[in-house]
């Protein structure tokens, strides 16, 4: 199968002008007309093309090999708050008027509109690459999982197994909308993963790194497979002799880059306009009232090259930018799609956002992050006494109507008169999303954005995200451990 994978030829693009599968503005106008027959006020036409492979390396073979391809039309229909959808993977004129009529009279009544003569947009340029990383042999990306893995186990003797991934897909998205745009987007993406398992006296501990983005296989020239092995077998190595975790109230110093997570998942979250809309967000009906520290800012940003939760146009359409949500700790806005936009009379902000063409769009976040502050990284550390630096997350759960969480961290180190010293194991930070930005007492100059490997997930629907941060001071948290503090 690998022999076959590495020979599959170049990404085609079936809904490009001249593509092979034929849908041009004309076959657009004829659908759109038909989905607003019923008296829908308003529909849009997501067509999408995905490939994608996987490979997974351990024990010194490659384990897995796999390639997908899928391809259909999602039609969308609204009348007021109604919505109709329906799919179809068959991209014939007599199916995709099937789905039209079938989410038409889902949302039906009244006159309707008549579509609007869809027009070509331009969009923004935020990861146009030279290559894609499915063009290139699938034998190159064995030898880098292997790279990877031998670098992990070479580490140290300690490493006693090391596993290896990579992800790749190509999705293409053609949108047309009944009030006359027509966008054409290609989003690559790829995804490396190494982890490392350490063993010593009995005791076992987990590490692992990894990356990546809307990019070529070039990202490895800037942050090698080996690069990734290190790291992974530092954090297992690291965690062997890591200390019971406390339990109590202390302060807790995040690390800049991946520690925006929690600020994804425990304030994010509640940002999207469709939980404030139905009133089940802790953000709802808040804006412009203080909401965080006088130090926080928090931003939505789509337009950062090539990260992973980057777009160049929402999948409705719609071009997204840097959506400013909490200015100095006061809330101006949340992130829209069409609907919660229409209902709060505002313009989409472009974060209606889908996982495929069998799913309708919702709010969704791309880049989210906590905009740098004043203060010297190390001059956060020195300021505290006792307490949690928290520098890597592993699961966490979320309450969105309240903001209550629970995150797990995978790696972390005790503070103890300004200094680093013992890692801690077995953390859980446990607290409220917006009390926790009101704790925020210092905020670092060195915001950093993820390496690329974030999914969200949201009503069953995953799409890829970026989480960003600088060195945050919490002046108290609950830590949640094993032993009292």
């Amino acid at each position: 199968m690998l022999s076959d994978m590495a020979h599959q030829g170049p990404f085609l693009a079936p809904f490009a002008p001249g593509g092979s599968a034929g849908i041009d503005a004309a076959l657009c106008d004829r659908v759109l007309s038909i989905a607003l027959a019923h008296g829908g006020d308003y529909a849009d036409l997501f067509f999408e093309y995905r490939k994608g492979s996987g490979f997974s390396f351990d024990e010194g073979i490659l384990k897995t090999a796999s390639r997908s391809t899928s391809m259909g039309l999602g039609v969308r229909v609204q009348r007021g708050e109604a919505t109709g959808y329906a799919y179809t993977e068959d991209l014939t004129f007599e199916a995709m008027k099937r789905a039209a009529e079938t989410a038409a009279r889902i949302a039906s009544g009244g006159v309707g509109v008549a579509p609007v003569k869809v027009e070509p947009r331009e969009l923004p340029s935020r990861y146009e690459l030279d290559a894609f990383s499915i063009d290139e042999p699938a034998l190159e990306k064995r030898a880098l999982l292997e790279r990877a893995s031998l670098a992990a186990l070479a580490a140290d003797p300690m490493i006693v197994r090391a596993e290896a991934g990579f992800a790749e897909a190509v999705r293409e998205v053609l949108v047309a909308t009944s009030d006359g745009r027509l966008v054409f987007d290609v989003q690559p993406m790829i995804r490396f993963t190494i982890r490392a398992v350490a063993e010593q006296k009995g005791k076992r501990q987990a590490g692992s790194s990894g990356g990546g983005g809307r990019m070529t296989m070039g990202y490895f020239d800037q942050r090698a497979p080996e690069w990734h092995a290190r790291e992974a077998a530092r954090r297992a190595i690291a965690m062997l002799d890591a200390e019971e975790a406390p339990a109590g109230q202390m302060p807790v110093v995040l690390a800049p880059g991946d520690s925006g997570i929690l600020l994804h998942e425990a304030v994010g979250h509640g940002l999207e306009a469709d939980f404030n809309r139905k009133g089940t967000s802790r953000y709802a009906g808040q804006i412009g009232q203080r909401v965080a520290s006088d130090l926080c800012t928090v931003i939505d940003d789509a337009t950062l090259l090539q990260s992973r939760g980057s777009i160049n146009v929402d999948d409705e359409g719609n071009e997204p930018s840097k959506s400013v949500l909490i200015e100095d700790g006061v809330l101006v806005g949340y992130m829209h799609d069409r609907m919660s936009a229409r209902h709060y009379g505002r313009e989409s902000t472009g974060n209606g956002r889908r996982e495929s063409y069998a799913s309708s769009a919702m709010p969704r976040m791309t880049n989210t992050i906590l905009v740098a502050g004043p203060h010297d990284p190390e001059e956060i550390v020195r300021s505290v006494k006792r307490g949690i630096y928290a520098t890597s997350f592993g699961g966490g759960q979320v309450d969105i109507s309240n903001g209550d969480f629970v995150f797990s961290l995978t790696e972390s180190y005790f503070i103890e008169d300004g200094k680093l010293t013992r890692p801690v194991k077995d953390v859980n930070l446990v607290g409220n999303g917006p009390e926790v930005l009101t704790r925020v007492s210092m905020l670092g100059n060195d915001v950093a954005v993820s390496d690329g490997i974030w999914t969200c997930g949201k009503d069953g629907q995953s799409v890829p995200v970026g989480v960003g941060c600088p060195t945050v001071k919490i002046d108290e948290i609950t830590v949640g451990g094993t032993k009292l503090g």
